[in-house]
């Protein structure tokens, strides 16, 4: 017997059809509404004291300290390494980047081989913006990237990693103009916006990263310093600038509310070793510009800088903003997070689940960043660098190839633990005193929460993380 549904019926359940399809759509735009949009503003290599806010006696960063007035200044925050590339894969996977056999900045493939390390990270990690866009944001990456280089070519773009759209330097293709990164991401907030999509935006600036790239309305503005000073004043000027352009953009389109701004950097400050002439430099990635004897970043009386496990390298700026929701004008010295953290904080805040299986070595800090009370962290943190040993004179700070802090205390380790010091980093943020001899037993339990940790680390990376250039590499010599 043939059935069908006579016209009027028909009518009726196209009707019914029709108004669950609305209905659905309207429940995803009030589901999509209601998700914050988030805004990761990641420096490179801007130090603690590199803000007007910090002290610096002529910085000026009236964009960023906006954020601080509005929003809270954690003191506490550290980044999981003293160079970019593995800080860069902490924030991407919420996992330590020893993980992955990522210790150092990637470079050209000879010298990744030589430091048995992958060419790029693996696409297939657990990737934040990945989970983001299943959650149904819509992502962007503008700015470095540096989780592969620019000199491999077959390295896979940002857009394999879960990205909706990129600009970026230090990547495979072309590379996008260093200070066209707040004209991008303004662009896509507005698109975003249009379609009533929440964003997740990366917005990992250049700047103070040699070479330094000059503007002469910005040189004129600190025109009564010294050139070298003027340089490193004028650039750090001109990215904050580009900062407030964005947080302009998000107050005309009312989404100020409606956003969570963060604003850090992906370690410390870099500082010539000695008397260094000035002179301009290329980068095969952004071009030429000043070379780091302009470099005068400063870390607010920490102990070293860029690529140090010592507090002035790890420990950066860390302003979170999200009216309604953070304390505004609020300084927060006690929380200790971490850019392991970024990835389970950013999830919980976006309803997204994490995958299945997934373990973070971060914790979620919604609570710390709400400024609700809570016991402190528990969980330890864990570095690893390649790092010179015994200690240079021209670099003293230079020496640290583990380190690991749990609780208040913070122990640093050469390679064979052969040399180590002891902190509490609790009451002495600074680094000033040396308890390893006060403290045998606290040196004996990090020392051996170090060498377990260090068995869960893989002997060499694996996966599809290689080039072409790799394989010619390792092929045997005839």
């Amino acid at each position: 017997m043939n059935h069908f549904i006579a016209p009027p019926i028909a009518s009726c359940v196209r009707c019914i059809v029709v108004a669950i399809a609305l209905l659905v759509g309207c429940c995803a735009s009030i589901s999509h509404a209601a998700k914050p949009n988030i805004l990761f503003i990641f420096a490179d290599d801007w130090g603690w004291g590199d803000l007007s806010c910090h002290g610096h006696p002529y910085v000026k960063t009236p964009n960023i300290d906006r954020l601080a007035k509005e929003g809270t200044d954690f003191y506490r925050f550290t980044v999981a390494s003293g160079v970019c590339s593995p800080s860069r894969t902490a924030v991407m996977t919420g996992h330590f980047p020893a993980r992955y056999n990522i210790d150092g900045h990637f470079a050209w493939v000879p010298s990744n081989a030589k430091r048995n390390m992958p060419d790029w990270l693996s696409p297939q990690a657990p990737l934040l913006p990945r989970i983001l866009r299943k959650a149904g944001y819509a992502t962007a990456h503008f700015g470095k990237w540096h989780l592969s280089n620019n000199m491999i070519p077959d390295s896979p773009l940002p857009s394999e990693y879960g990205y909706d759209e990129f600009g970026a330097f230090n990547c495979a293709g072309e590379q996008m103009p260093v200070h066209e990164d707040a004209r991008n991401a303004i662009a896509f907030i507005e698109r975003s916006h249009r379609e009533k999509k929440p964003f997740f935006i990366n917005l990992w600036i250049h700047e103070p990263h040699t070479p330094f790239h000059t503007v002469p309305k910005y040189r004129w503005r600190f025109r009564e310093l010294d050139e070298p000073d003027n340089i490193y004043a004028s650039v750090l000027s001109h990215a904050d600038d580009r900062i407030g352009e964005v947080l302009d953009a998000l107050d005309r389109m009312q989404l100020t509310d409606k956003t969570l701004v963060i604003f850090s950097s992906d370690n410390g400050p870099a500082r010539a070793v000695g008397r260094t002439e000035l002179k301009l430099m290329h980068d095969t990635a952004t071009g030429a510009g000043y070379g780091i004897a302009a470099a005068r970043g400063v870390t607010g009386g920490r102990k070293g800088f860029k690529a140090a496990l010592f507090e002035g390298g790890i420990c950066v700026p860390f302003i979170a903003r999200w009216p309604g929701k953070i304390a505004a004008g609020k300084v927060d010295k006690s929380s200790m997070i971490s850019a392991v953290d970024l990835l389970p904080t950013f999830c919980e805040i976006a309803a997204a689940a994490l995958p299945e299986g997934y373990k973070p070595d971060g914790v979620s800090q919604v609570d710390a960043l709400f400024g609700k009370s809570h016991a402190g962290r528990r969980k330890p943190l864990f570095w690893k660098m390649q790092s010179a040993w015994p200690i240079r004179k021209s670099k003293p700070y230079h020496w640290v190839s583990y380190a690991v802090v749990h609780e208040n205390w913070k122990l640093l380790t050469n390679r064979d633990s052969s040399y180590l010091e002891l902190y509490d980093i609790g009451a002495d943020p600074l680094e000033q005193t040396d308890l390893k001899e006060e403290q045998p037993d606290v040196v004996r339990q990090l020392t051996e929460q170090i060498e377990t940790w260090k068995k869960t680390l893989p002997d060499k990376p694996t996966g599809d993380v290689f080039s072409i250039e790799r394989s010619e590499l390792n092929r045997p010599e005839r």
